[in-house]
């Protein structure tokens, strides 16, 4: 799958599941679940880049892609904590969505052709 593709699919995620949620969620909890969900998306796209992307190099090139990587986006997220959102509907949108992309990163990965490089 593309990068394209993949961002398009998260994305189509994310909007459809908080166009389905919305009505629901309280009016101060909004713009934290709002930012929980698209920080989820914008991690897990950056992690299927450097997982693709690192696909057919080194083994050194892959581990700091990816290792590396992940030690800069949880760094990331976990700033985010300290913002004045209501943590507890930003830290609950983050894992709910953060859990669900990991699945759907790990299906697609799987499914790669060994050695397949970013497109």
């Amino acid at each position: 799958m593309t990068l394209a593709r993949y961002t398009a699919v998260v994305l189509g995620a994310v909007g459809a599941s908080l166009c389905a949620a919305w009505p629901f969620l309280p009016a101060e909890s909004r713009l934290a679940v709002l930012t929980g969900a698209l920080l989820a998306a914008a991690n897990t796209v950056c992690a299927y880049f450097l997982a693709v992307w690192s696909a057919g190099r080194s083994n050194n090139a892959f581990f700091t892609a990816v290792l590396g990587g992940m030690l800069g986006r949880m760094t990331v997220l976990l700033g985010v904590l300290v913002v004045g959102l209501p943590k507890l509907p930003l830290t609950f949108s983050l894992l709910a969505y953060f859990v669900a992309f990991l699945v759907l990163e790990l299906a697609v990965i799987s499914r790669r052709p060994t050695g397949a490089s970013a497109q």
